[in-house]
């Protein structure tokens, strides 16, 4: 079963990111330099891809969930 964008949220925050908003679906998180940009609805399930990028943002901020 696929994660839900909710998770990738909360994956984020965990890391230190923080929201910036953004338009429409689109939410915009920041740490340093460091910028995510996550798209969908919160109940919606996460695609791979962005799964794969909250990972690679996570630990090039320098932060673990």
């Amino acid at each position: 079963m696929p994660r839900k964008i909710r998770d990738l949220i909360a994956d984020l925050e965990a890391a230190g990111f923080i929201n910036r908003g953004g338009k429409g679906s689109h939410r915009n998180f920041v740490n340093g330099k460091v910028r995510c940009t996550i798209s969908g609805k919160t109940g919606d399930d996460a695609k791979t891809y962005q799964e794969r990028q909250v990972k690679d943002r996570i630990a090039e901020a320098g932060n673990t969930p």
